[in-house]
């Protein structure tokens, strides 16, 4: 097997943990923020709920997290609704691991955002007439999003490299591409295949600097 063909499948593969990426960004980040909200709800039973669903999200692992989403519908006799779906089912349940996953992570980072905001900005808000939600878009949002990219950024990163854990469920993703390859005794695709996570990270790294960089004049 020539290079350009290994390389062309190694490709191929990568775009199924692209696609997990994307599509948990998608989805994990407004379920992040709702969960944040549900979690500072003065409904004590709502918020107790829902701190309670997320210390069982971020207690344990993704891993089992994935094989409970693919396997356990079936386990507990609720049918097969991801082989229904045939060769893409196995990425769609990954995906929906993951989104639940992180957007139990995301909602920490941003309700600890939105909770540093000081009280006084938002009495300032009420006082010039402003409601509830343009006082989170107009003054609290931007400062949120300034103070959370740093973690973020950290997350979007474990994010793209976590997207190998889909192989535990036999998605072909890149990781479990190159072991192909390796059984054949061949070692430089597990090689390429680490360029390709180093370049989609220096991607993400590149990209939060230039966002710091644009959020430098909202001083907080």
């Amino acid at each position: 097997m020539s290079s350009s063909v290994i390389l062309s499948k190694l490709l191929e593969s990568f775009g199924i943990n692209c696609t997990i990426f994307f599509v948990t960004l998608l989805c994990a980040l407004p379920f992040g923020l709702l969960i944040a909200f549900g979690a500072m709800s003065r409904f004590k039973p709502l918020a107790w709920l829902i701190k309670t669903f997320v210390w069982i999200i971020r207690g344990t692992p993704l891993m089992l997290q994935i094989i409970f989403i693919y396997y356990g519908p079936g386990l507990l006799q609720w049918g097969q609704p991801w082989r229904e779906l045939g060769n893409t089912g196995r990425v769609v349940a990954a995906c929906v691991a993951f989104v639940i996953n992180y957007a139990c992570y995301f909602s920490e980072i941003l309700r600890g955002g939105i909770q540093s905001i000081p009280r006084g900005q938002y009495e300032a808000g009420q006082v010039l007439g402003m409601t509830k939600p343009q006082i989170f878009f107009k003054v609290t949002l931007l400062q949120v999003v300034k103070r959370v990219i740093p973690p973020m950024g950290n997350e979007f990163m474990t994010l793209i490299k976590d997207t190998a854990l889909a192989n535990i469920i036999a998605s072909k993703e890149i990781i479990m591409m190159s072991k192909e390859f390796i059984n054949k005794g061949l070692i430089w695709p597990l090689f390429s295949t680490a360029v390709f996570f180093l370049v989609f990270c220096g991607i993400l790294t590149l990209l939060f600097g230039w966002l710091e960089k644009k959020l430098d004049y909202f001083r907080v």
